[in-house]
């Protein structure tokens, strides 16, 4: 059995109108103007047990209204979704027990108390027993390395805390999915690498199903094998992450600081997007040159004071994908996944 499986899922919002000049805005006191706006078009997929999925888009593409949907906050407008076998919107409160829920920009932490209590809390709503409860509280707090702040009050954590003692919250009453939306969103590069291993361990090690969403393609291309990408309400790609990060993921920007100005900088792959003095911003294309090529090339024949490496943001990789596939308004699914 799938662990999700969506049909024809779809929701729309009614949106009201003021209407416009004097009288209007006085009829529109007592009959405003209702339009409807699909979030989401009928969409179809399904996840299986124990997979890490990364289910991307740009900002309102429908990705939180997916997930409101697939965790019973919302009644989606028509289609079918099943997760764990319940139906998320008519069995709330049976499934709830069954999955966990981590969003980057919103905490189920208590602000003013310590973690430690939000444990107990979330220990009795779970209804955990007792002993099972302090068994798995003691091997997460172990696992995460949570010992220092579990009596400092959370506003007091900073967000790489925070966000570990949260991912621990959710995984208190053995969830076997857990909804990961924007995990590592303000985070530095050594707190996400932390963040993410403890993610990758929590898969292999408990079989938990993820369903990730994040802007940062790092998360993507370290955590997960298979992407679901949509935008305007409808899925327009499902692929392996190895065949996204071959046909999509090609290009990193690296930032460099030298120790002169270069007086020419010229390398097979790699253009020059901003150059200011002795500091360099290059658009790598991984498909014709590797990383660690161009790296080597600048030790040997500059003096290297700093280097930054990004990967392109998730906007830029949702138009290549737009490019490749020749549909500019999201119509088209390109589904090679099943």
């Amino acid at each position: 059995m799938s662990a999700i499986r969506v049909q024809g899922l779809t929701k729309s919002f009614s949106v009201k109108h003021k209407q416009a000049g004097l009288i209007g805005s006085f009829k529109g006191l007592f009959k405003p103007q209702v339009t409807e706006k699909t979030a989401v078009k009928p969409i179809d997929f399904a996840v299986e047990q124990g997979e890490v999925l990364a289910f991307l888009g740009p900002n309102g593409a429908g990705k939180s209204t997916t997930i409101k949907m697939l965790t019973g906050i919302l009644h989606p407008t028509a289609g079918d979704a099943t997760v764990l076998g319940y139906c998320p919107w008519t069995q709330r409160q049976k499934l709830a027990f069954h999955i966990g829920s981590v969003f980057g920009q919103k905490s189920q932490l208590w602000y003013h108390l310590p973690p430690l209590d939000t444990f107990e809390l979330m220990g009795r709503i779970y209804e955990v027993k007792p002993g099972d409860f302090k068994k798995r509280r003691d091997d997460l707090i172990e696992r995460f390395e949570l010992g220092p702040y579990l009596h400092t009050a959370v506003r007091k954590l900073s967000l790489g805390e925070r966000m570990r003692c949260e991912i621990a919250a959710a995984l208190l009453h053995r969830p076997q999915i857990v909804f990961l939306d924007e995990p590592t969103i303000g985070l530095d590069v050594v707190v996400k690498q932390k963040i993410r291993e403890l993610i990758r361990e929590m898969n292999r090690e408990e079989g938990t199903t993820l369903f990730l969403t994040s802007h940062d393609a790092g998360d993507i291309e370290q955590l997960c094998k298979r992407a679901i990408v949509i935008n305007h309400g409808q899925i327009i790609l499902d692929d392996t992450v190895t065949n996204m990060k071959r046909d999509f993921l090609t290009y990193k920007t690296v930032k460099l600081k030298l120790a002169e100005t270069p007086e020419q900088f010229e390398l097979h792959g790699v253009q020059i997007i901003k150059q200011k003095g002795s500091g360099l911003r290059l658009s790598v294309d991984t498909a014709q040159t590797t990383i660690e090529e161009v790296l080597a090339h600048i030790v040997h024949n500059y003096r290297l004071l700093d280097v930054t490496i990004e990967d392109p943001p998730m906007e830029e990789i949702i138009t290549h994908i737009y490019a490749r596939t020749g549909n500019e308004e999201g119509s088209q699914h390109v589904d090679v996944h099943s």
